[in-house]
């Protein structure tokens, strides 16, 4: 089957997408391997309509549901290849060794996170522990922060949120160098500063305590961000089409219609060179669904 649009990546953005483009009565295939930033996520606190906050798994049900009441179809997969035939149309192979061939594509594949391993962590996620300081900052509004990070972005993490509260711990859990110009700005704050690798998180559930040092000590918190660096930007199969990426790796793409450079390829989402939020995750997958639509109806 030739699908006018296939969207590889079913998160807020490619869901978005999705339902836009459903809308339109085209046919439409969402790849996606359940394993994106949105099914960690327990809670979004600044989406319109949702006061007391929404899970990503939840957003994710919503949409799902919502796209196949239009007809859009799902592979549970993982697409590994994407490559231009010489007909100007594009063949998407997967991990289990399917292939679908698309008028029009969609990326919306995402970053990962590098989230410590422990296992604590998981029921926090946007509840009590956060790693976007614009979606969640207020969260931590006056309240004992403990930043779980790694060198100099962990140092950035525990200044950005001093302007929320004061009371900030920064643990540099992997040791990494930080600049003296940082460890500077952290002491005139009055940041505490830990060198220490950590054991184990402490928490009750979805609520963070704190956490354990490798000497013993515990150190006690109200709420946690985690600040590594080095997430991972899914942008490979952009890559591989010749899509031009900015140097963080990030698509670049048309502001106004969310296409890239390469001719029926559009972008949207967090793999996008722009704020990661799930609002304008959003905004992106429809803005690029509208123009996806435009070019289909030259055809």
């Amino acid at each position: 089957m030739l699908y006018d649009c296939v969207i590889i990546g079913g998160g807020i953005a490619g869901l978005q997408g999705a339902i836009q483009l459903g809308r339109y009565k085209h046919q439409v295939l969402v790849i996606d391997a359940n394993d994106g930033r949105s099914t960690l996520c327990q809670s979004y606190h600044n989406v319109l309509g949702y006061p007391d906050g929404v899970s990503g798994p939840e957003l994710r049900s919503i949409g799902q549901k919502h796209a196949k009441s239009l007809g859009v179809g799902f592979a549970v997969d993982r697409a590994v290849a994407a490559e231009t035939t010489a007909e100007g149309l594009f063949t998407i192979t997967t991990e289990s060794n399917k292939t679908y061939q698309a008028k029009r594509l969609l990326l919306s594949t995402g970053i990962v996170d590098r989230i410590p391993p422990f296992k604590e962590l998981s029921p926090c996620l946007g509840i009590s522990v956060y790693v976007c300081p614009d979606c969640d900052g207020y969260e931590v509004t006056n309240r004992q922060t403990i930043v779980m990070g790694s060198g100099n972005p962990g140092a950035n993490m525990a200044l950005t949120l001093h302007y929320w509260t004061p009371h900030i711990i920064y643990i540099n859990h992997e040791q990494t160098e930080v600049d003296e110009k940082l460890l500077t700005k952290l002491h005139d704050k009055n940041i505490k500063y830990i060198n220490t690798p950590i054991e184990r998180v402490i928490a009750n559930g979805p609520d963070f305590n704190g956490v354990e040092l490798k000497t013993g000590e515990q150190v006690k918190g109200e709420r946690g961000f985690v600040a590594f660096g080095g997430n991972e930007v899914k942008s490979q199969l952009a890559k591989q089409l010749g899509v031009e990426l900015h140097e963080n790796k990030h698509i670049l793409v048309d502001p106004r219609t969310k296409k890239t450079n390469v001719e029926h390829v559009w972008a949207a989402g967090d793999v996008v060179a722009h704020s990661e939020q799930v609002t304008i995750a959003m905004g992106d997958g429809s803005q690029a669904a509208i123009w996806i639509h435009k070019t289909l109806l030259e055809e």
